[in-house]
């Protein structure tokens, strides 16, 4: 007998409709004013001692690892990355999950999440904590016999064919039920599961946490996926459960969803329902990201069309990034550009009036050469966060509430012009060689100093004119 049915759409859902927030159509006057910075690998306490540097540096959110218990060996996670028979732990361990308790040995415990938030609270700064419910660590053995008995037995912790790698990640079937990167997949919809989980975020709600990124969120089925019924599975119901819209077992997310940030890891690709997930909370652009590096790397723009989002959600509910931990650190696709390259892709995302930019920190002392730097676990990154032209814009964004975007790029696709209606405009130059700019602008005529650089430009009858240094930025407003 086939393990699988597929539900038609409708079905499960219906009744949910008019709970879903839209998503997917675009509201022309909206604009985004947040930024997050990805402490990638900081433990709690260097996130609370450097707060108020994320503060001051324009951040209004930042985002955790993960926090839960994970995989940690006998000489525990000490470095970022060890090669194959080193000792000192990988980053990745955190994302191998052993428990749905808080604390690991990479970002720290229960009480120093606790203290991290008070710091945030102080300073206005909404935490995120990076939450990976679909699998657990690739040794099950090592799964806590507490979760196991929890979600009645380890036969119902993971999906009928959960220990079998997924093979074709265009086919939902796989890409929901098989295990995603070879680690074991979670029975999702088990409501023994769910509790415990909910369990876990309502911990971490109640110590101050007030958003999260899901990790692998495209391998967690919707309505419209493939079903498993040999493991008692009647309908694709996670998402109903994690955010908010029904309980489970008398459990119920603790905080209103509405008051909450949450985004999803959905990586585009084939046959993923983009719009489905646009249902239950806003989702990552990694197509667009991927399209900004390409032309960084060539260090032009020309021919390429950098004003589409490339995705089926609106753009005000897209997490957008220049790079991600992922990109970063595992096939290092990111990891050949340059801090510069990186920070003029930053001030060109930021300025515009949409998406949510996620700012990676890169570990201390890296470079193009050595891409884990000082290679120190639960360490604070390097100092690009606060760096004057990330900061300039990260307050520009700010200032610009409700000014509309006008995108200009330079015949030879070396200068990124970012206009805000009649109030401001972001120029980067993402060229080796210096370049003279003349492009249209809504600025009133007149003479403009950048705000980091006190570089003068000139704005006549529309036109914005001066020259931009190779890979800098400059920040303008009336």
């Amino acid at each position: 007998m086939h393990k699988y049915i597929t539900v038609p759409l409708c079905l499960g859902i219906c009744a949910l409709t008019a709970t879903a927030k839209d998503r997917v159509t675009h509201n022309p006057d909206a604009t985004n004013e947040e930024t997050i910075l990805h402490a990638w690998s900081w433990s709690f306490p260097q996130i609370a001692e450097n707060m108020k540097a994320i503060h001051d540096a324009g951040f209004t959110m930042v985002q955790t690892s993960p926090a839960q218990a994970c995989l940690t060996p006998p000489e525990g996670n000490t470095k970022l990355y060890s090669n194959p028979g080193e000792k000192g732990g990988n980053w990745y361990h955190y994302y191998q999950p052993t428990d749905w308790t808080i604390g690991n040995d990479i970002v720290g415990t229960r009480d120093q999440l606790k203290a991290m938030t008070d710091s945030a609270a102080r300073y206005g700064v909404r935490v995120i904590v990076d939450v990976l419910p679909n699998h657990t660590a690739f040794d099950i053995d090592l799964v806590s016999d507490n979760m196991v008995k929890a979600v009645g037995g380890r036969g119902k912790l993971y999906h009928s064919n959960g220990l079998e790698a997924v093979r074709d990640y265009n086919d939902r079937l796989q890409c929901t039920l098989w295990g995603s990167g070879g680690l074991p997949d979670v029975n999702t919809e088990n409501p023994d599961f769910q509790k415990y989980y909910m369990q876990y975020v309502n911990d971490l709600l109640a110590l101050g946490v007030r958003g999260f990124r899901y990790d692998t969120a495209k391998h967690i089925g919707v309505h419209s996926d493939p079903v498993d019924k040999a493991s008692g599975v009647r309908e694709n119901d996670f998402w109903d459960v994690a955010t908010g819209r029904k309980a489970v077992k008398g459990v119920r997310l603790s905080v209103p969803y509405d008051d909450l940030f949450v985004y999803g890891e959905v990586l585009q690709d084939k046959n993923v329902p983009e719009a489905e997930y646009a249902g239950y909370f806003g989702q990552t652009a990694s197509s667009y990201g991927h399209i900004l590096r390409q032309a960084l790397e060539h260090k032009s723009a020309k021919d390429t069309d950098l004003k589409d989002w490339r995705h089926n959600a609106a753009p005000e509910y897209l997490t957008t990034w220049v790079e991600s931990h992922d990109t970063y650190c595992n096939a290092h696709e990111s990891a050949g550009l340059t801090d510069e390259q990186i920070r003029t892709g930053w001030v060109f995302l930021t300025a515009r009036q949409n998406g949510v930019p996620l700012f990676f920190s890169r570990p201390m002392g890296s470079t193009r050469d050595n891409y884990w730097g000082d290679n120190v676990a639960g360490a604070r990154g390097n100092d690009e966060f606060f760096h004057p032209e990330v900061s300039a814009v990260n307050h520009f964004r700010q200032a610009m509430k409700g000014q509309k975007e006008d995108i200009q790029v330079s015949d030879n696709g070396s200068i990124l012009l970012v206009n805000r209606g009649r109030k401001g405009a972001a120029i980067a130059n993402i060229a080796d060689s210096a370049s003279f700019i003349d492009l249209p602008t809504g600025l009133p005529d007149g003479t403009y100093r950048d705000k980091v650089y006190n570089k003068e430009f000139k704005v006549k009858k529309g036109r914005l004119k001066g020259i931009a240094a190779p890979h800098r930025t400059y920040i303008l407003t009336k």
